[in-house]
């Protein structure tokens, strides 16, 4: 009796254990013909590798490659010293120390020394220098520039955003460019078809406004100036002329506005803007200057400001000194080269909007 039981009891154990071998038998199978094999590939690049040839068709939990490596897909971690090239899909986090790049989506975190390049993402994409998205992306935040050709999450950029069909956020340290603004750019040079909230210096869109203006200050200096935005911030830079000075007269200045009260021919704004005399010959002439402006239109198209202005002053030159009679209060540097001052000023003119 002892003898049978035995016998049967091995006998089960080795069926037991046929039946796993053939579970896992199927299963890998079955992962084999859809390239979807979960599993672990460490290397030095491809195809010197624990996945050697297979390694293109091969989906991994964890990735591992001093120089570079290739993959299906990879749903966990991969780490390159270069690059990680991946045919499919990726979720979870890839860091390279130069590139990324991703086939299909990507889903969660890239980082990268250079570049991201992917077709579709939801997920953050940074990289030293560049980041390229094929459809729609979530957050990309590079060094130098940020592309999108479909619809753009969030985008920061040292230098370049441009987005696809719809962008929510843009943030650049030059420019950004959007088909249709839902969101906010901020950037010296903001540009879309159409836009939502754009703060800069020069703002462009067909549903915003733009003007040229002329005006003249307490010091004589004559501006001509392009404001352009949207209904509550708006841009302007522009170039002049001093009429008092010989040798610092050409004029320069950028600025942000805001609009407190608007209504149809009446509007209240303020404006934050740094100006500048240059001779081009190494003197210095700097002001900053707090503006509150009520402005006026006498027709649709034509509008006339004036108002008063807070203003700080940093020059070393003789013009510069001489150019303003009274101050709040003054300082000097430098055995009395260096200019300091706070003042109160004003500014009038008319502008054209169009």
């Amino acid at each position: 009796m002892k003898i049978e039981l035995y016998n049967h009891k091995i006998t089960a154990a080795l069926t037991k254990a046929a039946v796993l071998l053939l579970v896992l038998f199927t299963n890998n199978s079955i992962y084999a013909q859809n390239n979807e094999r979960a599993r672990t590939n460490i290397g030095l690049v491809y195809p010197l590798s624990s996945n050697y040839t297979n390694a293109p068709r091969d989906t991994n939990s964890f990735s591992l490659n001093l120089i570079g490596g290739v993959s299906a897909g990879e749903h966990g971690f991969s780490l390159a010293g270069l690059t990680n090239v991946v045919r499919g899909d990726a979720t979870g986090l890839q860091l390279a120390g130069f590139s990324n790049h991703i086939g299909g989506n990507a889903n969660d975190l890239m980082i990268a020394g250079f570049i991201n390049t992917y077709t579709t993402g939801k997920g953050i994409a940074v990289a030293g220098f560049a980041n390229i998205d094929h459809d729609d992306s979530g957050i990309q935040v590079a060094g130098f520039t940020n592309i999108a050709h479909n619809n753009s999450g969030i985008q920061v950029a040292g230098f370049l955003n441009t987005g696809g069909d719809e962008a929510v956020l843009q943030v650049a340290g030059f420019m950004n460019v959007a088909k249709k603004l839902k969101g906010t750019q901020v950037g010296f040079i903001n540009i879309a078809d159409s836009a939502g909230t754009q703060v800069g210096i020069i703002n462009i869109a067909k549903n915003n406004e733009k003007s040229i203006g002329v005006s003249i200050d307490e010091n004589e200096t004559t501006m001509l100036s392009f404001r352009s935005g949207g209904n509550r911030f708006y841009g302007i830079i522009g170039i002049g002329g001093n009429l008092k000075n010989k040798k610092e007269k050409y004029a320069y200045e950028a600025g942000l506005g805001i609009n407190i009260i608007r209504e149809k021919a009446f509007s209240l704004k303020t404006e934050l803007i740094t100006s500048g005399l240059e001779s081009f010959k190494g003197d210095e002439y700097f002001k900053s200057s707090s503006y509150l402006m009520p402005a006026f239109k006498i027709t649709p198209s034509i509008e006339i400001f004036a108002g008063p202005s807070f203003n700080y002053v940093d020059t070393d030159n003789a013009e510069g000194r001489e150019i303003v009679k009274k101050y709040i209060t003054s300082w000097t540097r430098n055995n009395g080269n260096d200019l300091y001052g706070l003042y109160f000023g004003y500014t009038a003119g008319v502008q054209f909007h169009f």
